[in-house]
């Protein structure tokens, strides 16, 4: 089962205080990243706006309505300007129980050790008054780690969004079209809602410093099952400020389109089948006075091959079929901002039959004697995330959050259960799964303070109440969900 994590967003603002200081910051805090990224300072540049002209309360990249017309518009509001910007992350983590595990320093990886996790350069802005751009190269400084214990750094395409765009304003109409040529499904969508953007605070790229393997922007979040860095082309438009339409489809990001999927080998790239892996969606906005509402829809069919497959064998093809419904409401004035939003997302993963045929049952029942029963053959998953945020004067701010994701069991999914003799085995005390379900629950609360608006300091605690289909002994031993609990402290800043 995969539920991608979503893109996260370097919004700053050069604008909003002393560029030198949001420098000297950066330095002292390393440069590191949140993958995906929205608007940036070459962005505040380029309009010559305050940050809270495009973000709900200045809290980057969440959009306001003149944010989203920004971005619907191909990035080619204003003047062309320098479009170049660098973000940066420096942070830290703490898990709450780290004795039971069969390798601490291997489970928990870096924790309560601040960390430089990723740095990214950014290209993006207008081109001209109808082409607009946004390019995003990262570096992972945690992309692999070799026996010996050292880790190794790794640069290559991440997020990517080139627009054609043109806006049509008369007395009976208002009309806003384009097309998108991107990597990453939901990428263009101008809603924090969407798969690609309701997870937004930087974690690390990689799972390598596995302390972090249990803060909030890696529990379950929507996704579409063909990841990112693919190519797809989108078309579509935004009429009267309250229906949004877009349709498109997906396919291997190679050849022509090999910029899309940059310094990627092949293990890495996620292949399609063919050009048809179709994606839509579909919304509904109201504006009036300081609020500001959208209910929508979005969904997608990604056929993928498994990874580290020829894609010349048909069986090594399978299916992820995704739906799902989201709304936001946001409350926006001089000096209080607040944001409330929902997803709800059906995910079907229909497995290939390579990987049914290589399933061998590693497990047996309670008596030592029955093998388990045959995997599935496909998997459904449902997943509910909504959060709550304020952000006061554009300075300080916190949020609630929820999820919430429950599916099929299937044995294919299970790495705990019992040997011949009838003893209970797991193939890892943190990771493992007895149930073979995916369900997971928990809260995230976050604190955070905008010094300047180009930088950004931010306390969260995850708590979970089940984790990999049980609240007790999840992975047949004695860790709960509960000691999965997290601590996470970020320094965010972008210039």
């Amino acid at each position: 089962m995969r539920l991608e994590s979503p893109a996260k967003c370097p919004l700053a603002c050069v604008r909003c205080g002393p560029p030198w200081l949001a420098a000297v910051a950066l330095l002292m805090g390393g440069l590191a990243l949140p993958p995906p990224a929205h608007a940036l300072p070459a962005f505040a540049r380029q309009t010559g706006q305050n940050c809270v002209a495009c973000h709900a309360g200045g809290q980057f990249p969440e959009l306001t309505p003149y944010g989203r017309m920004f971005k619907i518009t191909g990035y080619t509001i204003g003047a062309r300007t320098l479009p170049l910007a660098i973000m940066g992350v420096a942070s830290d983590t703490w898990v709450a129980n780290t004795a039971k595990s069969d390798s601490p320093a291997s489970d928990f990886a870096k924790d309560a050790r601040p960390i430089f996790a990723t740095a990214s350069l950014f290209v993006a802005g207008k081109v001209t008054d109808n082409v607009g751009a946004f390019l995003q190269f990262t570096y992972d400084n945690y992309a692999s780690q070799s026996g010996d214990g050292s880790y190794h750094g790794y640069t290559a395409a991440d997020n990517m969004d080139i627009r054609f765009a043109d806006h049509l304003i008369d007395p009976q109409r208002d009309l806003a079209y384009g097309f998108s040529l991107n990597n990453n499904p939901s990428v263009s969508d101008p809603w924090n809602t969407a798969a690609a953007w309701m997870q937004y605070v930087p974690v690390p790229m990689s799972s390598v410093p596995s302390a972090y393997q249990f803060i909030d922007g890696n529990t379950p979040y929507p996704g579409y099952g063909s990841g990112g860095n693919i190519a797809g082309l989108t078309g579509y438009l935004f009429w009267n400020r309250s229906l949004y339409l877009e349709a498109g489809s997906y396919r291997t990001a190679n050849g022509p389109l090999s910029l899309l999927s940059l310094n990627l080998d092949d293990a890495n790239t996620t292949h399609l089948a063919g050009s048809w892996n179709p994606y839509w969606r579909a919304a509904w906005s109201h504006e009036w006075g300081a609020h500001n509402l959208m209910v929508g829809t979005s969904g997608m069919v990604a056929r993928v091959y498994d990874a580290g497959s020829s894609t010349a064998d048909a069986g090594a093809l399978g299916t992820f079929r995704n739906t799902a419904v989201d709304a936001q409401y946001q409350y926006l004035s001089d000096l209080h901002t607040v944001t409330v939003q929902m997803a709800y997302a059906h995910q079907e993963q229909h497995y290939s039959s390579n990987t049914l045929a290589a399933f061998t049952p590693g497990y047996f029942q309670a008596d030592g004697v029955t093998p388990l029963t045959a995997p599935n053959a496909s998997d459904s998953t449902q997943l509910l995330r909504a959060k709550a945020s304020y952000v006061h004067d554009a300075t300080v701010g916190g949020s609630v959050a929820l999820f919430s994701s429950h599916g099929s069991a299937n044995t294919l999914n299970q790495s705990a259960g019992f040997d011949g003799t009838g003893a209970l085995v797991s193939s890892s005390q943190v990771n493992g799964n007895l149930s073979g379900r995916p369900d997971t629950r928990g809260m995230s609360y976050e604190l955070f303070w905008l010094p300047l608006q180009n930088l950004r300091a931010g306390l969260q605690y995850t708590t979970y109440q089940t984790y990999n289909g049980a609240d007790r002994g999840y992975a047949g031993g004695s860790r709960n969900a509960g000691d999965n609990n997290s601590l996470f402290l970020y320094l965010w800043g972008a210039y």
